[in-house]
C-alpha cells in the first residue's frame, strides 16, 4: 500500500523499530561532523564560551543537542569542558540530549536525556544534522501543477497522488522553482522543517539557535530532489521500512526565514569552512620547516590538520550550512560571512 513520504519517514525513522529508535545509533551507519574530529567539538566549546559572555555568564547556562544521536557531542564537551581552565562554566553548564531512543546506559548522570526540547532555555541550542531526518512530503510536477508523490515502504516503488494541499501549494509557490513548465520535475516540501525549527527557536528565551546541515538555496533546488539513502557508512536507495536512514537536503533559505519570523531578530547563513575557521579551526599544513626543528610537534600540527581539512572540503562535511540564529538577546554576528 503507498502512502505520502512524510508518514512513511516518520514511520521508517521512529516508529518502535525506527532506524533511529533501535539499534547503535546513527555513528553505526554515516559519518557526521561530531563523529568525524574532535576539533568539530572544540569549534562549539568556543562558541558556548563567546555565547556565555555575551550572556554575561547566566547560571545555568543550558546547551541542548537536538538530535543527540546516542550523546557523541556531549560527552566530548562535557569532557572538554571538565578539562578548561574556567571552572565557572563547567559549574554551570546544564548539558540536555534530545532524542526519540531510550537513554544510553552508559550515558553520563550530569547529561539529561529527554524526547522533547525542553522550553525556557537560556544558552546554546545546537541541532547538527537533525533536520534532515525531519519527515516531510514529497512531490511532483505535473501539467496539472505539483501532485504528492507516494511510497511503497516496503519497496520504496513510487507513484503519483493527490493534488498537493494549499498549504503546500503556498510553500512551494514561494520557495520552489515554478512547476507549470517542467513535467517530471521533483520537490521536496520543507514546510515541516521550517515549522520543527521555528519550534525550536522559540524554545530559546535568551541565546543562540545553530543548525548544522546540507542544503541549498531556492536559485539552486535539485531538479531531481537530494532524497537518499544510508546504511553501514554506504549510500543506498531510500527505501522507508526501517532498514536504513532515509533523509533529505534541507531549503536552508525557507528554514531560516521561518526562525527569524520567531525570533525577530536577523540570522546568520554561512558554509562550515567559514564557521569552523571563525571559530580556531585551522586545515592549513604546518610549515615543513617545522618537522626539522619540532620533529614530535610537526606530526601532532599536521594530524590536527588533517581532521580540520575533512570537516572543511567542501566535497563531504564543508558543505554543510550553519544557520545561526539568536533569540531573546541581539548578538553580534559571531561568525561573519
Amino acid at each position: 500500500m503507498s502512502i505520502r513520504w512524510r508518514d512513511a519517514m516518520e514511520r521508517a525513522l521512529y516508529g518502535p523499530t525506527g532506524f533511529f529508535v533501535s539499534g547503535g545509533g546513527p555513528a553505526d551507519h554515516f559519518r557526521t561532523s561530531v563523529h568525524a574530529s574532535p576539533a568539530f567539538a572544540a569549534a562549539l566549546h568556543r562558541l558556548i564560551a563567546t555565547v556565555d559572555a555575551a550572556l554575561d555568564h547566566p547560571d545555568p547556562l543550558a546547551v541542548v543537542d537536538v538530535g543527540a544521536g546516542r550523546g557523541e557531542l556531549l560527552r566530548t564537551l562535557r569532557a572538554s569542558t571538565a578539562a578548561a581552565t574556567d571552572t565557572s562554566l563547567a559549574r554551570r553548564l546544564r548539558l540536555t540530549a534530545v532524542e526519540r531512543a531510550p537513554r544510553p546506559a552508559e550515558l553520563p548522570a550530569e547529561i539529561t536525556w529527554t524526547p522533547e526540547i525542553p522550553a525556557g532555555v537560556t544558552g546554546l541550542l545546537l541541532a547538527t544534522e537533525w533536520l534532515d531526518n525531519v519527515p516531510l512530503d514529497l512531490a511532483v510536477a505535473t501539467p496539472a501543477g505539483w501532485r504528492y508523490l507516494l511510497v511503497d515502504p516496503a519497496t520504496g516503488e513510487e507513484a503519483v497522488g493527490s493534488p498537493v494541499s494549499p498549504e503546500d501549494a503556498d510553500w512551494l509557490a514561494r520557495w520552489w522553482s515554478p512547476p507549470a513548465d517542467s513535467p517530471g520535475t521533483r520537490a521536496e516540501i520543507g514546510r515541516t522543517r521550517d515549522d520543527a525549527w521555528a519550534d525550536a527557536v522559540g524554545r530559546l528565551d535568551r541565546g543562540l539557535a545553530v543548525t548544522v546541515d546540507y542544503g541549498h538555496l531556492r536559485q539552486a533546488r535539485p531538479l531531481v530532489g537530494t532524497l537518499t539513502g544510508y546504511r553501514n557508512g554506504r549510500q543506498v536507495p531510500p527505501v522507508p521500512d526501517g532498514s536504513c536512514d532515509v533523509t533529505a537536503h534541507l531549503a536552508v533559505d525557507s528554514v531560516a526565514a521561518a526562525g527569524t519570523q520567531v525570533a525577530q531578530l536577523p540570522y546568520t547563513l554561512v558554509a562550515q569552512r567559514t564557521a569552523l575557521r571563525a571559530l580556531g579551526a585551522d586545515g592549513r599544513r604546518p610549515p615543513l620547516a617545522r618537522a626539522n626543528t619540532d620533529p614530535a610537534g610537526y606530526l601532532r600540527a599536521l594530524s590536527a590538520a588533517s581532521a580540520v581539512a575533512e570537516l572543511i572540503d567542501p566535497a563531504g562535511l564543508g558543505g554543510h550550512w550553519w544557520l545561526l540564529q539568536p533569540a531573546g538577546i541581539t548578538l553580534d554576528p559571531l561568525v561573519a560571512p
